[in-house]
């Protein structure tokens, strides 16, 4: 649309608005260092009365002015910290004839939001590994150093030790290997219709050992009339696996977890109950970030990697279905996940 404006003969401003306003973002158009136009979203993020004001004045950024002072130089300068806005933007321009310029704020929000992610997952990943690394490194080498100075019970516990750490990195990298290949798959819907009660028997039983040393039962209220859904069952299993041992994990113990499932509309309502500690509130909206956890040195001495949650969100989009997480501090948690109904 731009390459077409460098040819359009402008004769009215209602020309020029028409052209600003079918545009998707923020634009206005300058002429003679002033504002000649600007559509409802440039007004809306630099101010309401800006047309026929200095540019300088209107967008009121430095790089932003620098860049538009040698506009033939540059590509795109991004913004941080225009207007009002907490957003990050890229502003670009060109010419479009008769000494005016074309002037567009593309919002970059969500890319720089979904880099910093990544930059952050990479950290946190390292981190995670780091530190059993160093607690092996540390105990074998005391090992291989002064092994003829370490009595049998005391090499004993140190493999114990080196032996936990070793699964806590496997258990890390394994998580990290199905997140990626979940994520991998995220863009085909399963169809396969699958019987869930089937799928929370499984679990039950793998979480029986687990049950039993913390004195948890776990009760189970599944509609017996349940209908299949359309899934993957090799990744529902995982998913009921990981609420339900973080349930158990989280709970108190003594206390009973619940595995609930039945239909509601044209989805199933599969729900994990724990009566433990609870979250509080500010923690719900980011329990299913990677690696993100409520009681950092708590959940490492229970076992947890920081992706369990990360996990369960995935395969539910994957699914094409919500995941609701309600906690209350001191009651416990309920999660809830809906699952379409098999065709």
């Amino acid at each position: 649309m731009v390459a077409g404006a460098a040819g359009l003969v402008m004769s009215s401003s209602a020309d020029i608005r028409a052209v600003i306003e079918g545009l998707p973002e923020a634009a206005l158009i300058a002429a003679g260092g002033r504002v000649i136009a600007a559509n409802a979203a440039a007004r809306k993020l630099l101010g309401g009365a800006i047309e026929g004001t200095p540019v300088a004045s209107a967008i009121s950024h430095p790089a932003a002015i620098e860049a538009l002072e040698r506009p033939a130089d540059a590509d795109g300068v991004e913004l941080t910290g225009l207007g009002k806005s907490r957003r990050h933007w890229l502003m670009r321009f060109a010419d479009i004839g008769h000494g005016s310029l074309l002037i567009r704020f593309v919002d970059r929000s969500e890319a720089r939001a979904a880099e910093q992610m990544r930059v952050d997952f990479v950290a946190n990943a390292s981190h995670e590994l780091r530190t059993p690394l160093a607690t092996l490194i540390g105990y074998t080498e005391t090992l291989r150093q002064q092994a003829g100075e370490i009595d049998p019970a005391t090499r004993e516990r140190f493999l114990a030790v080196v032996d936990d750490e070793a699964r806590r990195m496997q258990r890390i990298v394994e998580d990290l290997i199905s997140l990626s290949r979940i994520e991998a798959e995220k863009f085909s819907a399963p169809t396969e219709a699958i019987k869930l009660d089937r799928l929370v028997t499984q679990a039950i039983d793998s979480a029986r050992r687990m049950a039993n040393e913390r004195n948890s039962p776990i009760e189970r209220a599944v509609s017996p009339d349940l209908p299949s859904i359309a899934a993957d069952s090799s990744q529902i299993l995982q998913l009921l696996d990981n609420l339900v041992t973080n349930a158990l994990r989280y709970g108190e113990p003594g206390t009973p977890v619940t595995i609930a499932a039945r239909a509601e509309g044209p989805m199933v309502r599969l729900s994990v109950v724990d009566r433990g500690e609870g979250i509080a509130p500010e923690h719900l909206s980011r329990v299913t970030e990677r690696f993100y956890r409520v009681d950092t040195s708590r959940s490492r001495a229970l076992g947890g990697t920081g992706l369990g949650l990360s996990i369960v969100k995935h395969i539910v989009e994957r699914h094409r279905g919500r995941l609701l997480i309600e906690s209350e501090p001191g009651r416990g948690t309920s999660v809830h996940v809906l699952l379409p109904i098999a065709p």
